[in-house]
């Protein structure tokens, strides 16, 4: 729903920061939270940058080359039976991408986690014990974590183009394409923009929000639903998963099926610029509520706001249990989080002591998100409803950030 942002070619279904870290958009900062479980127990695995790195210096490419350090023995983390229970669900439902994937974290290699993996099938015991068994905590960096939220919303939508339903959801068009080499310059990561051919064979970048929205796709049966309200449209864009519910009350469940290959611009920093987010006269908060708030009271002015993010997701009808993460199995309430895979290996259980309580416990990280970037940025998945939409959207939590690795990491690791 992943994070802000900028949104990556290809993100998980739920790329997540909805507050701080897609409207706000690099404006949160992570506090240090003090001493706190995540203790300095052995030297680094490799040594973490100093303060003093001169400026340009590109950061650590991932977490070894930041530097890794034991954690405390998972014996003393607070976890509890519940929450122990959904995580150990969740980590039993990544094991089959786990144990394949390549680890971008460079902490484990795909056969680290088959013991576990196996265990986790016919585990007999409690879901505590069987982390306190297999798994030991590392702490990345400088373990100061920073968690933002993320939910599966629902709006007004329907299938067919109802009276009062004036908003297309487009789907994947065949247009939208990688340039060919030679056509285009690669981008930071190496790989071909996207965009499209024009009429005359040029590549060039493909449509715009502004251009959508002005009809650039209509009449090309890309439409897969319309919904009611353009600006609760915008923000699902922004999560890249929900729920369209009919006037009829039957629930459609839309995903993230790619996006124009634009910038994002994350327009609750462009408030905050502006002097529109704050608590004085006349500003509104800065969460999802408060910056919707000021779109529908400046219905012009919003317009214009929303048009600054030139970004534009298309969508796939979902079907089966839960919105899917980036490893392609369904992200689940209180159990899942994003994380940047560079850092933290997809599927690995994670550890957050926050300032939070809810957000405070075990997770297993199973999506990603385009502002979900660096060591100890996570985004907590709260699921649907207006609870979750209310937690996610003022969800910041600071504190401390572990990650679990099959027991032997560090020792393989160590030089």
């Amino acid at each position: 729903m992943t994070r802000r942002k900028s949104f990556p070619v290809r993100f998980g279904a739920l790329t997540g920061a909805l507050l701080y870290g897609v409207l706000l958009s690099g404006c949160a900062q992570v506090v240090p939270s003090g001493a706190g479980p995540g203790s300095v127990s052995r030297p680094p695995i490799s040594p973490t940058l100093p303060s003093t790195t001169p400026p340009g210096t590109p950061p650590p490419a991932n977490a070894v080359a930041l530097g890794v350090r034991a954690g405390p023995p998972i014996t003393d983390l607070p976890v509890g039976a519940a929450d122990g229970a959904a995580a150990l669900a969740s980590f039993r439902e990544s094991c089959p991408s786990v144990s394949k994937r390549t680890d971008a974290s460079g902490l484990t290699r795909p056969g680290d986690w088959q013991t576990a993996c196996t265990a986790a099938t016919t585990w007999p015991g409690t879901a505590v014990q069987f982390f306190q068994t297999y798994f030991e905590a590392v702490k990345v960096g400088d373990g100061r974590g920073f968690a933002t939220g993320y939910y599966e919303p629902e709006i007004a939508g329907s299938r067919t183009h109802l009276p009062g339903y004036e908003v297309p959801v487009y789907g994947m068009p065949a247009d939208l394409v990688r340039a060919r080499p030679g056509d285009a310059q690669p981008n930071a990561k190496g790989q071909m923009p996207l965009g499209r051919y024009d009429e005359n064979g040029l590549f060039v970048p493909y449509f715009d929000r502004a251009q959508i929205e002005d009809g650039a796709l209509a009449g090309k049966g890309l439409e897969i639903a319309w919904v009611h309200d353009p600006v609760e449209f915008f923000f699902l864009q922004v999560q890249g998963s929900g729920r369209l519910r009919a006037p009829d009350g039957t629930v459609m469940r839309i995903g993230y099926a790619g996006q124009n290959g634009l910038p994002y611009t994350g327009i609750g920093a462009v408030m905050r610029d502006s002097g529109l987010v704050g608590t004085g006269p006349g500003q509104y908060p800065g969460s999802m509520q408060g910056i919707i708030q000021y779109i529908h009271d400046h219905p012009v002015e919003g317009d214009v706001l929303m048009r600054r993010n030139q970004s534009w997701v298309f969508f796939r009808e979902l079907t089966g249990a839960g919105p899917l993460g980036a490893l392609g199995v369904p992200v689940r309430a209180h159990a899942s989080v994003a994380a940047d895979p560079q850092f933290v290996p997809l599927g690995a259980p994670v550890w957050l002591g926050l300032d939070r309580g809810e957000a405070s416990g075990l997770w297993i990280a199973q999506d990603t998100g385009g502002a979900i970037k660096g060591a100890n940025r996570f985004d907590t998945f709260w699921g649907a409803g207006d609870q979750a939409r209310l937690t996610a959207g003022g969800m910041s939590g600071r504190g401390d950030a572990l990650v679990l690795v099959p027991k032997g990491t560090l020792a393989r690791l160590q030089p």
